[in-house]
């Protein structure tokens, strides 16, 4: 049997954390660091299994960046411990779309082929970087398009495919079900294969 008890306790630890941060004590989010930090790499990792192999970020540089960028400036209305992974994966993917645009200037004018995703590269759409920067901007792009849009159906993927959160967990950052989110995903690889397509 599962003891639920303790992961009870961890959310609720770290749900103490941010409430305290959010109220303005930078220290509270130095302490809670250490009880998330395995699942940032976690959350790294996977973020970088899409990117190329020899991509300078490792997932520890890319969870330090993160953390750079979520500690500068207001801190936000991070409620509990989903929403604060959510939040730290879309700085993730901002670093690396930043870090992938700043690889296609260079390589502009260099004569290398433009890659586009498609519905068959689309497939695990946790995966469908491929690695090359100008399908993971394409993918930015159009994740953009569909927030526009739809914003629950691309925060869905966000979440589940981006953050790694179960249904149950996007569910309850989303406010909503875990079969409303099961057709939030459907409609939105529809959407996205289409667009991208």
């Amino acid at each position: 049997m599962i003891d639920n008890t303790s992961a009870s306790d961890e959310t609720t630890e770290i749900t103490q954390f941010l409430r305290r941060w959010r109220e303005g004590d930078r220290d509270a989010f130095n302490a809670m660091l250490p009880r998330v930090y395995e699942r940032l790499r976690d959350i790294a990792r996977a973020r970088l299994r899409a990117e190329r192999p020899d991509h300078t970020l490792d997932s520890s540089a890319l969870v330090h960046e993160a953390y750079m960028r979520m500690t500068v400036g207001t801190n936000p209305d991070i409620q509990d411990r989903s929403h604060f992974f959510a939040v730290a994966s879309a700085a993730m993917r901002r670093i690396l779309i930043d870090h992938a645009k700043h690889r296609v200037a260079e390589k502009r004018g260099g004569g290398a082929p433009h890659i586009a995703l498609t519905s068959a590269t689309l497939g695990d759409i946790g995966q469908a970087s491929t690695a090359e920067p100008d399908a993971l901007l394409a993918l930015d792009e159009s994740l953009t398009r569909l927030g526009e849009l739809h914003p629950r159906h691309a925060k869905a993927i966000e979440l589940r495919y981006f953050t790694g959160l179960t249904l149950e967990e996007a569910a309850q950052v989303l406010g909503t079900s875990a079969p409303t989110v099961m057709r939030d995903l459907r409609f939105a690889q529809a959407w996205l294969a289409r667009d991208l397509g």
